[in-house]
């Protein structure tokens, strides 16, 4: 499928048949998801990955019992990490693994470190969440991509989510991803013409 098909064809399926997806192609979505863009490189987030009904069933009042968090295969719980420090030691040990020289390390990090330390508590989580939605955006289209369907959801307590999931507290949830087979039908697609959105 062509990607202009892809972004065409998605929409926000609001219920799900229930279908299990294959493992393989479930690894193949977070693989897209893991390759998504972020600033500097922070990837600030942490994803959930959801299988289990019993969870699924014990979360589904923190989201307004709406119909995808159940009938879905699989949820996706879309975390900030606020741990920038932590990122930023993941980020140096990956980039050592990687083969990358010392120099290029010790660069990237010195630069990474300074954009941490001009953060303020209050900035961090915005600039955070503003990066998770580029994850998400991956999430929706490459789940069409791979034959299945998915729904962007603020709708719930991230905090019951919190207690729920039993999370520490530098883990935010932010958006939810129900991914499955639609048990639904779209309707047709409606966006505002270009010149209302383009100048």
């Amino acid at each position: 499928m062509e990607f202009k098909d892809i972004v065409m064809k998605r929409y926000a399926t609001k219920s799900f048949n229930g279908e299990k997806i294959p493992k393989e192609k479930v690894n193949q979505l977070l693989e897209i998801i893991r390759n998504a863009p972020s600033s500097s490189n922070f990837q600030p987030w942490k994803i959930m990955v959801i299988e289990d009904q019993a969870t699924k069933e014990k979360l589904a009042p923190a989201a307004y019992n709406q119909k995808q968090i159940t009938t879905c295969s699989h949820l996706l719980v879309f975390c900030v990490d606020t741990d920038l420090k932590g990122k930023i030691a993941l980020v140096e040990k990956a980039m050592a693994k990687n083969g990358a020289s010392p120099e290029a390390i010790k660069g990237f990090i010195d630069y990474l470190n300074g954009h941490e330390a001009k953060m303020t508590p209050e900035k961090r989580l915005p600039w955070a969440q503003r990066q998770l939605y580029l994850a998400l955006g991956n999430a929706l289209n490459g789940a069409k991509s791979l034959g299945f369907d998915s729904c962007p959801m603020e709708g719930f307590s991230s905090e019951e989510f919190s207690k729920i999931l039993n999370l520490p507290s530098n883990i935010v949830p932010t958006a939810l991803c129900p991914i499955g087979f639609a048990n639904d039908t779209p309707r047709p697609k409606f966006r505002l013409p270009k010149e209302d959105i383009f100048f």
